[in-house]
């Protein structure tokens, strides 16, 4: 135990001295205090990162989430309802650095879409995808729902399954169907389910990196960057290493707050039941 805590948190507290210092790998770490906060909170692209970040939470919620459930819902119950849900879940195999190799190739200028509108003659065909902002960041977002919409609907599945019959037949004999049978039985049901579901999509969010490397590297300029890439950018591009630790303490304290946040709103929610 003392050795999975140490390497869980000397890392972290490693980090956390770094950045009160000046250092750029080699002699010995200059303290500066809270020089690198400073110039962090005082950098304009903070608030970019700290805008795409915000937009891949809510993206990640809406769209990945969304789309699990509606899969499941519309496939539990329902004959070869494993086979329609085997699609969504092969791109969870692979990995993100793939998944934005595949997305890249797609929304590049005179990538596939783009050849795809162009020839059938849909409007938006000229659309720079992965240059103009925030049209970028909405793409590569959707280009991650691809991959995590079918855990979602495994989950959702896996938690209709666990709903007791009764109800169920008892809401039937009620003449209950359809968006009343959902709103009404299934959902209330499914909330312990969605709360480790958004939970998880949450903090999966704001560490976001692979797919944004791999598709803009945070760019034209820095405007998609998260968070993440900012930590990255400062720490293995830059050199530097103290203002790196500042961003990845940063990151750090916004997770946690997302996360107690969300999570004591919930168990509040349910007490209040």
């Amino acid at each position: 135990m003392f050795i999975v805590a140490g390497l869980l948190y000397l890392p972290f507290l490693w980090t956390t001295y770094l950045s009160f210092t000046r250092y750029r790998g080699l002699g010995a770490p200059e303290w500066v205090g809270l020089d690198n906060y400073q110039a962090l909170f005082s950098d304009p692209a903070l608030l970019t990162s700290l805008r795409n970040t915000a937009l891949w939470v809510a993206g990640t919620i809406i769209v990945p989430v969304g789309i699990g459930l509606l899969i499941a819902v519309l496939t539990y119950n329902m004959r070869f309802g494993g086979w329609f849900r085997l699609p969504f879940l092969i791109p969870y195999a692979i990995s993100g650095v793939a998944v934005g190799v595949i997305w890249g190739f797609i929304l590049q200028s005179g990538g596939a879409l783009t050849q795809a509108m162009d020839f059938v003659g849909l409007p938006g065909a000229e659309s720079r995808w992965l240059l103009d902002a925030p049209l970028n960041t909405f793409v590569m977002i959707g280009a991650a729902a691809w991959q995590a919409s079918g855990v979602n609907a495994l989950l959702f599945v896996i938690g209709l399954q666990s709903i007791p019959k009764e109800p169920l037949e008892a809401a039937r004999v009620d003449g209950a169907s359809g968006w009343r049978m959902f709103s009404s039985i299934l959902w209330p049901m499914l909330r312990p389910l969605t709360t480790v579901v958004v939970g998880l999509s949450i903090v999966a969010s704001l560490k976001t990196f692979d797919v944004v490397y791999i598709m803009t590297q945070g760019g034209p300029g820095r405007s998609s960057e998260t968070l993440a890439i900012t930590m990255y950018r400062e720490t293995f591009v830059q050199s530097e290493y103290g203002m790196g630790g500042a961003v990845s303490v940063f990151l750090t304290v916004v997770t946690l707050t997302a996360s107690i946040a969300y999570l004591r709103r919930q168990l509040s929610e349910r007490k209040a039941l």
